[in-house]
């Protein structure tokens, strides 16, 4: 995709200056401690309540309801982690570090650290071929030089990718949770690399000893099955509308940070449940913009942000939730079928 093709102008860098100063002059990077604690502490109390829930239940298939209302806390939780990687609660790195080794390891089961250095590397270069490991994960593909090297088995799936791509994401909890392991276990890039350690094993021992110390084995199994399934169909489903439809950049497009960001990322237009329900995620480009912005300012922000966009003649895309499902799928079917 050229230049021209995206809309991308001469004057690199000074824009996003005047847009930072704006939305910095608006109060909008403030942090917002108050709301933060107020969203650990319902956090803190649901998994309470939950945990007691589950103990007086004991041996009954009502526990599934249990499983599936605990997948959507701790992705609230993983949220809440999102945050803190990001630096948005805090000022201080450590204690923005402390809160999302509470959330990642302990409480998800997600290496903290893993998750940061591949985010990082995401919000460096979204869908950029080559450096965002966002668009390198099989067995999709996203772009047709993935697509075109797969072979046998590799090729069939990618032609009807679009009609499994919800269904794989019931697995991308236990995906992460092996990625989690397999990090800690090398130790590559993880600064707390031993303080990760003890809190994921924290995790994974207190998780299987209570699920099957209260459960009778069957039960165990499915409670596992259903909570992991929910648990990475809704990740996946609050993470796709992000970035999958938009283009994806090549080395060659020497784009601004700005039109880098922007002409990436989709937003998805809803109210305050939906900012909930997606963790802020839907104003996918604002927090691409300024990644550190508290997720609490992200609605102020989002008109400053169109309005500058339309002003300076940067395509700004935002839309449903169900269309950027839509969107998503029909992109990995055109992929599939190149």
């Amino acid at each position: 995709m050229s230049d021209t093709d995206l809309g991308v102008r001469s004057e690199r860098g000074s824009e996003y200056a005047d847009l930072s100063r704006l939305v910095r002059g608006s109060g909008l990077l403030n942090r917002r401690p108050g709301r933060y604690a107020l969203r650990s502490a319902l956090l803190l109390g649901c998994l309470g309540v939950t945990g007691v829930v589950f103990v007086r239940l004991g041996q009954s298939w009502w526990q599934v309801t249990v499983a599936a209302t605990l997948a959507v806390i701790l992705a609230q939780t993983a949220f809440l982690g999102h945050d803190a990687g990001h630096r948005q609660i805090f000022r201080s790195r450590r204690a923005n570090d402390v809160v999302g080794l509470v959330c990642g390891n302990l409480l998800t089961g997600i290496s903290y650290g893993w998750w940061v250095e591949k985010h990082n590397r995401h919000h460096a270069h979204p869908n950029t071929e080559g450096h965002d490991p966002d668009i390198v994960n099989a067995p999709l593909s996203f772009t047709p030089a993935q697509a075109a090297a797969q072979r046998g088995l590799g090729a069939l799936f990618v032609r009807h990718q679009a009609m499994f791509f919800f269904p794989l994401l019931l697995l991308e909890g236990l995906h992460l949770h092996a990625n989690s392991i397999r990090a800690v276990v090398r130790g590559n890039r993880l600064r707390h690399r031993p303080t990760e350690a003890g809190l994921l094993t924290l995790h994974l021992a207190g998780y299987i000893t209570a699920v099957f110390l209260i459960l009778g084995v069957p039960q165990a199994i499915v409670f596992i099955l259903v909570h992991q399934g929910v648990f990475g169909l809704y990740l996946g489903c609050s993470f796709a509308p992000n970035h999958k439809g938009m283009p994806i950049l090549t080395e060659a497009d020497n784009l601004d940070y700005l039109r880098r960001q922007v002409l990436t990322s989709r937003n998805v237009r809803g109210g305050p449940i939906l900012d909930a329900l997606l963790g802020g995620l839907n104003y996918q480009i604002e927090h691409h913009l300024f990644p550190s912005m508290p997720r609490p300012n992200l609605r102020r922000a989002q008109p400053l942000v169109r309005k500058f966009c339309i002003e300076h003649d940067i395509a700004y895309h935002e839309t449903t939730l169900t269309r950027s499902w839509a969107q998503a799928l029909a992109y990995l079917r055109t992929i599939g079928h190149t």
